[in-house]
Order: structure tokens, then C-alpha cells, then sequence
């Protein structure tokens, strides 16, 4: 089976789970994505094409009629591949099926089938676009409810009616959340059409990091009030928030630290920031660390996970270290992997005395941090995990050529 991937970028995590299909299946793979840097890539995404075992083909983007990325010549390279699956990125590459219907004609005529690949975040259930928009469920790329305008709302109108048009154009959907099937669904698409997969990084990679860090020396002094954050430094992960509550919580812990693992437009600000508190001795900003071991020790040495904002990949790194999670609900995703009084704690989105509580709950019961923390790592070895995505994706294709899969089913269990 050939299967293409139409993308902004190739994340790390991504290249290594492509790998593995390869590994466990005959498809032939393509991965497409921009010769430089994607339009819709978000800021300090982490790239890499190094050791792929699929192809890769860079095209160039160029901006459409209506203001968003497509790819030149992408017709021509689906010609000469011939793929059986297209598996789109739906924002923004979706759109161009809707608003280009003559490039949609020619790539059905290769009898190619379509996949739409999303969470969804920021979508209104159909018939409920309005009501959406000006509550606060509806955020900003700075994770934040505030400054609704009416065009705004007239600008998201338009995209929710232009998805009603597009989204049951798909042969299939993959999204991460389990409300998609009522958010996908509202918008005309079967539930037989709507597939759920947990995402996942090389947890194979990290467990095995996990075993290796074991016997390796300390990198930090031990300290049972450490936290720690792992991601793109952006507006939108909230790790000033984060600052923010060490500083309150500095009377009740004072060797409380925050160790902050990333990169990003916010370095500056968040260092500008901790100075100003007086925190530069509590914060620890280490860069960007990418390789399994090396970020693990910084997790394994860690007491909790903690995300301020949006979320991501990096709550299964740090369940796959035993780690407990602190987070607000963000994009959804975090739901299948943090349950409540289990392994970690939810706090309001936005509310730094709520944060505060919650980690307050954890630090001051070392026990149940040992024991939130063996629960967050049997959900990875038992639940959510490389395995389990790539028996999902797996599903999905055999769905869409047509395998007799039993559909309209979650693929994680």
C-alpha cells in the first residue's frame, strides 16, 4: 500500500512512528512537507529527516488566493507516486479541496483516497458557531478567551461553514480527542468515518531511556519539590503561569524549583521574568534537549510535570519517567492520558490560586507522588503507547482500501 503524508512540518516524534509503521507493515510512505520553514508551523518546532525510513519530498508553499499554504506541484509528485492514501494535515491544507474543486477532481481521477488528519482543536459543533466563538471555550494563539470582536466571530463563521462543505469530503478522519465524534460528526461526516487515536512518541525509545537513566549518576541535587515543564517556549504553553506559582509557593517549599526544558520566542521574557520575582535560583532554563536519556534524567530527577497551557507530546514523556501530571484542560488530548486523583490533577485554565492548589496537593504528600507516578507509567505501558498508534493507523488505512475493518471505532484499547 502507498500512503502519502501531506504536512507543515515533520516533527521528531512523527519521523520515529512513520519508522516503526515501515518496520511493522509493507507501505511504501511518502512524507511531503516545505522545503523550508512551513507556514503553519507553529514557532520552535522541532524538525527532523535524518534516518527516515520513508521518503521525504520537499515542495515549496506559496501563499493561495485566500491567504493560507499549499504546496506547488503537489499534483504532479501524486501523479508520479500514485498513492492509495492521502493523509492531509487538515488545517490548512483541507481548505484547498473546497476552494480549489478542480484540483480535488483531478486527485480523486488517480482513484487516491483521502484522509483527514486533525485533533480538533478551536472547532464549533455545527449549529452552535456562535454560542461557541464568545465563550470562553473559544482561545486565542495566546491560550486566552479574550478579545472576541464581531468579525472575528464573521471570520470563524466562514471557516466552520467552509469545513461543513470540506470535512465529509474525507474518506476518513484521524483525531486525537474522543469529542470528536460529536464535534466531526456535527459537521455532516458518518461516525463510521470518525477514527480516535491516542497520539504517542517512541515510548519504546523513552522506556528504554527510562531503564538507562536508572544507573546513571545524578545531573541535580536531589530535591523532592522539583518541578518541571518540557516544550516550545511560546505565548501559549503558559510557563509564566508556572513561574508564578513557585513564587507562591516558595513560604511552604523554600527549595521549590522549576526546571523548564525548551526553547522559544518566550526564553527572554520568562528569564526576565523569574529575575524580576527574584527566582533565578529557582528556575532552571537548560535549552532544548531532544535526546531520550538526557531528557529523561531531567524528568526522572523531577517530582511533577507540570503544563500551564497547551498541551502536547510531552505529558506522555513524562508519564513514560513515572512522573504525576499537573495541566489544565487545553486541546483535549491531555483527557486520555491525566485522570483526575489518579495520576495528576487538573487545574482552571488560567488560574494561577487554582494551580497553586493543586500543586500544593502534590508536593505536600511525597507517597502520592510515588503513587500518581507508577499509575501515569502503567497507562503508557498498558494504554497509550507507539504500539497501540500505529496499530490505530494501521486500522484506519485498512478501513479506507476497503479491509472489512469493524468501524467507527476508538483505537487505543
Amino acid at each position: 500500500m502507498r500512503i502519502c503524508f501531506v504536512m507543515p512540518a515533520l516533527p521528531h516524534y512523527f519521523k520515529l512512528l512513520l519508522n516503526k509503521l515501515v518496520i511493522a507493515t509493507d507501505y511504501e510512505i511518502l512524507m511531503v512537507k516545505p522545503a523550508q520553514k512551513g507556514k503553519a508551523t507553529g514557532a520552535a518546532v522541532k524538525e527532523e529527516t535524518d534516518n527516515a525510513l520513508f521518503r521525504i519530498l520537499e515542495l515549496e508553499e506559496y501563499k493561495t488566493w485566500y491567504g493560507k499554504a499549499f504546496y506547488r506541484n503537489l499534483l504532479p509528485a501524486l501523479e508520479e507516486f500514485r498513492p492509495d492514501i492521502v493523509v492531509f494535515t487538515t488545517w490548512p491544507y483541507f481548505l484547498y479541496l473546497t476552494l480549489n474543486p478542480l484540483f480535488y477532481r483531478k486527485l480523486r481521477k488517480l482513484g487516491t483516497k483521502l484522509i483527514a488528519r486533525d485533533i480538533p482543536f478551536n472547532y464549533a459543533i455545527w449549529g452552535h458557531v456562535k454560542e461557541f466563538y464568545f465563550s470562553d471555550k473559544f482561545l486565542n494563539e495566546n491560550f486566552s478567551s479574550a478579545k472576541k470582536t464581531w468579525k472575528g466571530f464573521v471570520l470563524f463563521w466562514i471557516a466552520s461553514l467552509i469545513r461543513r462543505i470540506n470535512l465529509p469530503l474525507a474518506d476518513a478522519h484521524i483525531n486525537y480527542i474522543d469529542e470528536a465524534r460529536e464535534i466531526i460528526g456535527s459537521y455532516g461526516v458518518p461516525d463510521n468515518k470518525i477514527f480516535v487515536i491516542s497520539n504517542s512518541p517512541d515510548t519504546d525509545e523513552l522506556l528504554a531511556a527510562f531503564e538507562t537513566v536508572k544507573n546513571r549518576p545524578a545531573i541535580l541535587p536531589p530535591n523532592p519539590h522539583r518541578l518541571i515543564h518540557v516544550g516550545r517556549l511560546v505565548k501559549w504553553k503558559r510557563v509564566d503561569l508556572i513561574i508564578n506559582a513557585v513564587q507562591q509557593l516558595r513560604p511552604s517549599y523554600p527549595n521549590i524549583e522549576l526546571v523548564v526544558v525548551g526553547f522559544g520566542p518566550e526564553l527572554e521574557p520568562l528569564k526576565a521574568q523569574a529575575q524580576k520575582m527574584g527566582l533565578l535560583q529557582s528556575v532552571r532554563f537548560v535549552g532544548g534537549v531532544y535526546n531520550a536519556v538526557d531528557l529523561g534524567q531531567y524528568l526522572s530527577e523531577s517530582a511533577v510535570y507540570v503544563l500551564g497551557g497547551m498541551g502536547g507530546l510531552s505529558i506522555n514523556d513524562a508519564m513514560c519517567f513515572a512522573k504525576p501530571i499537573v495541566c489544565s484542560v487545553a486541546d483535549g488530548t491531555e483527557k486520555r492520558l491525566v485522570r483526575e486523583d489518579y495520576n495528576g490533577y487538573y487545574f482552571e485554565n488560567g488560574n494561577e490560586a487554582d494551580l497553586v492548589r493543586v500543586l500544593d496537593r502534590l508536593l505536600t504528600d511525597p507517597e502520592k507522588v510515588k503513587t500518581f507516578g507508577k499509575r501515569s507509567f502503567g497507562i503508557i505501558t498498558d494504554e497509550i503507547n507507539i504500539h497501540t498508534a500505529i496499530e490505530g493507523y494501521k486500522k484506519v488505512f485498512d478501513f479506507v482500501a476497503n479491509k472489512n475493518f469493524p468501524i467507527g471505532q476508538t483505537l487505543t484499547k
